[in-house]
């Protein structure tokens, strides 16, 4: 049975380290141009080169997102940067303009996933990017489940993917204006500076300055802003649809929020495919333990109106762990180097995070501060730092160490 592939998201190398050891079978990134998350770190060409030989050495895919809609001057160097792509042995490229799509057809044999952005909603939609050559189809989120079974069930002979975890956009598959208008920050060149989350208030037209909030209270209302998508309770109806890839939102995202929901989604798949999928509370507590605004299960389930909205305030998210440092060096007699991520003490009790589901407790104990090849006993680790550590249960690089907030 062919398994349906995890796909997650890699603002930058370590990410991309994470994403895979915690399970995911690709990433999708972007390079320095066309894609549409301009504020994430992304790759250079030479990184990229060197990202594409990593993963395929560990059976690993890796997806361009090529996915900007363009205007006539940003085509110019586009054919070079998809042949560019295409020597690189990239696994494939996401689109969501026909022009774009045309390009990558003329100069490369690269395989094309259909981006979200084109707003696939119906089968006849998906049928026709298949007759133009596209390889898969990413649907838009505006889509229920019965809306997959049929479109499978129509178009068979081609890749479909999904996303199951991250954030919303209030506007249709991410084609947003808002943003572009109130600070010309183009969305749709990925530079959206997420209007949709302020907060509002409205205006009756024959009283000027009168400031009414849409709910009667006095902080005014967020009803633009959506909430997360989260479907892990039910991703075994979305695996039977008969999806092929399955996708986690989030280039911009922490590397505890990629790795976690790697490490959860890795776990339900593999419960899926043991033939005894059973849904396991430990998932969802454990996606609580990642910064997020409220779950909603999205249009998977049919419209979810009013209750998908997030009507709290722009900065409403919430988690129940916060991630303290990274193992990235195992050194004999159980001693180990951490890069520090938030403030840690001599004494606090934290939890090791690994790609296994059980997650294991321990006082941490002693810490020296590595400075300049030079070691001190601290009792107080601060961000960016990196100290050397003995602890007396086993880990391993890339495990991270977390405490409750």
């Amino acid at each position: 049975m062919k398994k349906v592939e995890l796909l997650a998201p890699a603002g930058n190398m370590e990410k991309l380290q994470m994403a895979f050891h915690y399970g995911a079978d690709a990433v999708y990134l972007g390079g320095k141009l066309f894609n549409l998350r301009a504020g994430s770190d992304n790759f250079s060409d030479e990184e990229m080169i060197s990202v594409v030989e990593h993963a395929h050495k560990l059976s690993k895919k890796i997806y361009v997102t090529l996915n900007i809609i363009p205007h006539n001057e940003e085509l110019e160097l586009l054919p070079e940067y998809v042949k560019f792509l295409e020597s690189a042995k990239v696994d494939g490229v996401i689109v969501a303009d026909l022009g774009v799509f045309q390009i990558v057809k003329e100069n490369s044999d690269l395989q094309i996933s259909v981006s979200t952005q084109a707003s696939n909603t119906n089968w006849r939609s998906v049928k026709v990017w298949r007759d133009l050559g596209a390889k898969r189809v990413v649907l838009a989120r505006e889509i229920s489940l019965d809306n997959i079974r049929e479109i499978r069930a129509k178009v068979p002979d081609i890749e479909l993917e999904v996303f199951v975890h991250g954030a919303m956009c209030m506007s249709i598959s991410g084609r947003c204006l808002l943003s572009n208008y109130m600070t010309g920050r183009d969305a749709n060149r990925g530079d959206c500076a997420q209007s949709c989350r302020w907060k509002y208030s409205i205006v009756e037209e024959t009283r000027p300055g009168e400031y009414m909030p849409v709910f009667e209270d006095d902080r005014g209302t967020y009803i633009f802003s959506s909430k997360d998508l989260c479907t892990i309770e039910f991703l075994d109806q979305i695996i039977d649809a008969g999806v092929d890839s399955l996708k986690i939102e989030g280039r911009m995202k922490g590397i505890y929020y990629v790795a976690n929901c790697a490490k959860i989604y890795r776990d339900a798949i593999d419960s899926y495919y043991s033939g005894n999928f059973k849904y396991n509370p430990k998932w969802i507590e454990e996606l609580e333990s990642t910064s997020h605004r409220l779950y909603t299960t999205g249009f998977y389930m049919g419209n979810p109106g009013a209750s998908g909205q997030n009507y709290n305030d722009r900065n409403s998210y919430s988690q129940t762990h916060k991630l303290v440092a990274k193992v990235i060096e195992k050194l004999p007699d159980n001693e180990y180097i951490l890069a520090v991520r938030n403030r840690v003490e001599v004494g606090e009790k934290l939890e090791v995070v690994s790609p296994q589901m059980e997650t294991r407790e321990l006082i941490f104990s002693n810490m020296r501060l590595i400075v300049k090849n030079r070691e001190e006993d601290i009792f107080v680790a601060n961000p960016n730092s990196f100290v050397k550590t003995k602890i007396d249960i086993e880990l391993n690089v890339f495990d991270m160490l977390r405490k409750k907030i």
